[in-house]
């Protein structure tokens, strides 16, 4: 069986770094909380049980080592979720566009609240059913629903005002260079 967790943890690795950065918002907290959390699922692996999806039992051990870190610590700084950003390292025009969106939904997403951060990383980002979220989180199917909806429409609105802004700016510098084209032809 450790052999086998072994592989079942390793093939999970980017998806539990994933909802840590979603929990903890830092890339530094993410990495230990993803540690911890293989620790205690290799040190514990004779209680997952054979219905239980792996994912979400990491899931579950992630949400419940995070939320004793909280409690145990009231205040400290942490790194924005900008620091998530070296996750991803490809070349070309497509990958930096993509890179570009990418910083500004992560930026986003670290404006949402933690809980809809996490429901939305566990379904929208990692494919959990709500069922399985409401038990990885603890909380009744109809919260997951409702923080889920809440969080996609808080995303929409702050990306959506983010590209109004964006447009906005291109107006801005285009009516710009066309006043300064008109000084030098005067």
């Amino acid at each position: 069986m450790p052999d086998e967790m072994r592989r079942l943890i390793t093939g999970l690795l980017p998806r539990l770094r994933r909802f840590g950065l979603a929990l903890t918002g830092s890339a530094a907290d993410a990495d230990d909380l993803v540690q911890n959390a293989c620790e205690r699922a290799l040190r514990r692996a004779g209680q997952l049980r054979e219905e239980a999806r792996a994912d979400a039992w990491l899931y579950h051990i992630m949400r419940n080592l995070w939320v004793d870190e909280v409690r145990s610590r009231r205040v400290r700084a942490h790194e924005t979720m900008d620091a998530a950003e070296n996750v991803i390292g490809l070349d070309g025009t497509a990958a930096a566009e993509g890179q570009v969106t990418l910083a500004a939904v992560r930026r986003c997403l670290g404006r949402l609240s933690a809980d809809h951060r996490s429901v939305l990383t566990l379904v929208c980002v990692d494919g959990l059913s709500y069922r399985e979220a409401a038990e990885v989180l603890e909380v009744p199917i109809g919260t997951v629903m409702s923080r889920l909806a809440r969080a996609r429409l808080d995303l929409h609105a702050m990306l959506a005002t983010r590209e109004a802004n964006a447009d906005d700016n291109v107006l801005q510098l285009g009516a710009e260079r066309n006043r300064a084209a008109k000084q030098r032809g005067q």
